[in-house]
């Protein structure tokens, strides 16, 4: 099997060989994110906040506490609104962590994230369909009103980490909210690791940033009877579709999301649907090496 049209989504999903031109951000002297040039001069406007040295950017000792901070950020993010250098702010915050499962140091506006790069966590679960004759997986069509990747594919239940929560409360919440699943039955995913990535940033155009995304994937078994139903504006639709369709689709097409892509990789890999070899356990290199 050519291997080279799943290599691509992982290459696009990690574009940025390295920080260069970018300036680290710390939180009590721990690395937590990347600014770019233009966000680091706006930050010069909030002396009280930020100290800048040779290091970089560091958020001023006298906020101690992770609630000062993120007050303070977010009153900042809504200076670097007014000044177009980030979107409008989402109003769901997430957590700062020097390392996934770290403890929190702030928390920052969603809409933030990718200009300040600082990690965000996610949660996206293949929602799988054991039939007599095959493997089957729900697929959801997107909003096309959506910010990021309208009208584009996506697994049955994904969304962000909100602060305060862990994957597996997460799960529970946006499968109940997205796709109308019992929290009963979506307590049953299973855990089947995590994908990294780290991204040049800059959709909706704005302030360059970076997107640093762990993902943590969960497989979760749906009885043949269950439909799925939109239960907010996030999603159209959702379709069931065969295996191979899919494996189709991410290698012939980018009808995916694009970090949906890497989710589906690690699908066909754990399910032997990627003939096992070389360029398999290049493949499944790949996906860990931001994990």
């Amino acid at each position: 099997m050519d291997l080279a049209p799943f290599f691509r989504h992982v290459a696009r999903c990690n574009d940025l060989a390295s920080p260069s031109g970018f300036e680290p951000f710390r939180i009590e002297g721990r690395p937590v994110g990347w600014l770019a040039p233009d966000l680091v001069r706006a930050l010069a406007y909030w002396p009280a906040v930020f100290h800048f040295d040779g290091g970089g950017v560091t958020m001023a000792r006298r906020l101690r506490s992770p609630g000062a901070r993120s007050d303070a950020l977010a009153r900042v993010c809504e200076g670097l609104v007014t000044a177009g250098l980030i979107p409008r702010l989402r109003g769901e915050r997430y957590d700062i962590r020097a390392e996934p499962g770290g403890i929190s140091l702030a928390t920052l506006d969603r809409a933030a994230v990718p200009a300040f790069g600082v990690r965000a966590e996610g949660v996206h679960v293949n929602g799988l369909v054991r039939r007599a004759d095959g493997l089957w997986l729900w697929v959801a069509v997107r909003a096309r009103d959506k910010a990021v990747a309208p009208g584009k594919l996506d697994n049955i239940v994904a969304g962000g980490i909100p602060a305060g929560l862990g994957p597996e409360e997460t799960l529970v919440k946006e499968a109940a909210e997205e796709a109308g699943i019992p929290p009963d039955l979506a307590a049953t995913a299973r855990h089947a690791g995590r994908i990294g990535y780290v991204m040049a940033w800059d959709e909706p155009a704005q302030a360059r940033g970076m997107r640093r995304d762990t993902l943590h994937v969960f497989d979760l078994d749906l009885p043949e009877g269950f439909e799925p139903r939109p239960g907010d504006d996030e999603v159209e639709r959702f379709e069931l579709w065969p295996i191979g369709r899919v494996l189709a689709a991410v290698r012939d097409t980018d009808a995916f999301k694009f970090n949906v892509n890497l989710v589906l990789i690690d699908l066909f890999l754990r399910e032997g649907l990627i003939p096992p070899g070389e360029g398999a356990a290049r493949l499944r290199a790949a996906l860990d090496q931001g994990g």
